[in-house]
């Protein structure tokens, strides 16, 4: 897809992986708006290009503001990016017997896979509206999983259901939209570098790095970005789950 006088929708945009493709879209000349918390948007830095909105991707009226801030007719809206989620441990029953907190799985559940569905549905009726390109195409939907939607260890039972629910929306998602000429693809990164194990220690973080196969390190943010610049500009990828983990594969 060439990018110019294009406009891109990237949730959670103000930090982690987010944060680095909206730099590295907009370091592509492409108009990006970064949808994230309130409090994160007003932390965020200034980087020529992005307009930070603030939105939480689980409220059908604030995702809608932030798709119309991102529908420009002379800068058309044909990149989405989902990065907006929330992490959470723990197992079906707690270490004493108990069952998992009811409002915590619920609220991963809504945030992860709720909405991710929120914004793609949103911002692809936008999308629809717009004039195809030459090849018939309108744009790209990408959305972000984990290799814990597949290889889910112990502890993880909310993150893992809400990013396998986002693995087993792309296919169909992909073929309802094939007709609006919007493709969608979903993202499945290993170990990264974001804040979600920002806080892990330097033994962990030696331990993390020495899973991966090849390249032996943790995945960094910028890695994603450079795969979401490469899926956009290959029009021919769609409906597909790619791997982002250096040939990780948890146990």
């Amino acid at each position: 897809m060439d990018t110019t006088d294009v406009t891109a929708l990237v949730t959670g945009g103000a930090s982690g992986l987010g944060l680095a493709t909206a730099r590295a879209l907009a370091s592509a000349k492409v108009d990006v708006v970064s949808v994230d918390l309130p409090h994160a948007v007003e932390a965020a830095e200034d980087f020529s290009g992005i307009r930070h909105f603030a939105a939480d991707v689980t409220d059908a009226e604030a995702v809608r503001a932030a798709v119309e801030a991102a529908t420009d007719p002379g800068s058309p809206l044909r990149i989405v990016v989902n990065c907006a989620a929330v992490g959470a441990a723990g197992g079906v029953l707690t270490d004493d017997g108990l069952p998992h907190d009811w409002n915590e799985f619920l609220r991963v559940i809504t945030v992860n896979l709720a909405g991710t569905f929120n914004v793609m549905r949103l911002a692809s009726a936008a999308m629809a509206r717009t004039e195809p390109l030459d090849n018939g195409t309108r744009g790209v939907v990408i959305n972000t999983a984990s290799i814990t939607a597949l290889e889910g260890q112990a502890g993880q039972i909310a993150y893992s259901a809400s990013k396998g629910g986002i693995v087993g929306m792309t296919l169909p998602a992909a073929r309802d939209l094939a007709e609006h000429g919007i493709r969608v693809l979903t993202i499945s990164p290993g170990v990264m570098d974001t804040p979600m194990i920002g806080l892990a220690d330097g033994d962990l973080r030696r331990m993390l790095a020495d899973m991966v196969p090849l390249p032996r390190r943790i995945g960094v943010p910028e890695d994603f970005a450079k795969l979401v610049l490469a899926i956009v500009d290959q029009d021919y990828l769609n409906g597909d789950v790619i791997r982002l983990d250096g040939a990780l594969r948890l146990s």
